[in-house]
């Protein structure tokens, strides 16, 4: 059997399952396992043998069940980066590529002087080291709760090699001194049992946070609600319990005329908005997503 032919039984296997885009996971997943890229795989030459396809069988059955590409394979393209993920580490997806695009935009004036930019809730770190590699006289810091996000982001920063960020496990503005990585970072100090950043250091924070609904999360696909972190999706009992933290705390950290820049859930424009405004964040703006929503919030201090 070749590798087309493989590929065409799995998109059939797929399709029969009800997974969306069949043919292009197909495609993925047979590419990932032979090590080919799209041309050779298309070239329709390549044979496999018997152990290699059964071994495909066993990768095909474990999505047809429900587990997600991005884990099989254990890694995922991010803003032409390879960002390595897995079980417990939120999967990063091409709308956060916008966010991205957009802090680049807006950081871009500042760069007269040394910028330092903290990313909240960075999972696998694909915002941060994207940042960093783009920018790469920023200091960029990524805080986490998660252990095994912590693993995973200083595993992806080390394999792209990029060495202007660093990743530090803790709640949000709190930071904590057994992260992986605990001498004390820039702009940091130690208040006794509680380490934070220090007040006006950041010239950016940029964030994709939770912001799912507590009671949206069981109408979710089964690929997210039963496999990706549930930290990492459950934005509070209306979505937006992580917009208010941030926006109480942004004053605090960020310089005058500080950028703060999120990603929003399709449908809270107008709430983000109203939480901003509250805090005192002012020349707000949303930048709509390829689908013409509203998918980016950036305001200054």
């Amino acid at each position: 059997m070749t590798a087309i032919e493989k590929m065409k039984e799995v998109s059939a296997f797929f399709e029969s399952k009800g997974i969306d885009d069949a043919a292009k996971e197909a495609e993925i997943l047979i590419a990932e396992t032979l090590h080919l890229n799209k041309s050779k795989l298309y070239t329709g030459s390549t044979a496999i043998s018997g152990e290699t396809s059964t071994q495909i069988d066993f990768l095909a059955a474990r999505r047809a069940q429900g587990e997600p590409l991005q884990y099989i394979i254990g890694h995922v393209e991010f803003y032409g980066l390879k960002i390595n993920v897995g079980p417990g580490v939120l999967i990063p997806r091409p709308e956060t590529e916008l966010l991205v695009e957009e802090t680049i935009k807006l950081i871009t004036p500042l760069l007269h002087h040394s910028i330092t930019i903290l990313d909240l809730c960075t999972g696998s770190g694909c915002i941060a080291i994207a940042l960093a590699k783009h920018f790469p006289d920023a200091v960029v810091y990524g805080i986490d709760a998660s252990n095994i996000a912590m693993e995973y982001a200083i595993k992806n920063a080390a394999e792209n090699d990029i060495r202007n960020v660093r990743f530090i496990k803790g709640d949000l503005f709190r930071i904590s001194w057994d992260s992986p990585e605990s001498t004390t970072p820039i702009g940091v100090r130690n208040s006794g049992t509680v380490p934070m950043f220090t007040v006006h250091c950041f010239d950016c924070i940029v964030s994709n946070p939770p912001y799912i609904r507590k009671g949206d999360i069981p109408n979710l696909q089964r690929e997210v609600k039963d496999h990706e972190p549930l930290e990492a999706l459950d934005g509070g009992e209306d979505g937006l319990d992580f917009y208010r933290k941030i926006a109480e705390n942004a004053p605090k950290f960020l310089k005058e005329n500080g950028i703060i820049i999120l990603e929003i859930g399709h449908d809270q424009a107008e709430d983000v908005n109203e939480i901003a405004v509250s805090y005192g964040i002012k020349n707000i703006s949303f930048i709509k997503d390829y689908a013409g929503i509203r998918r980016i919030f950036s305001g200054e201090i």
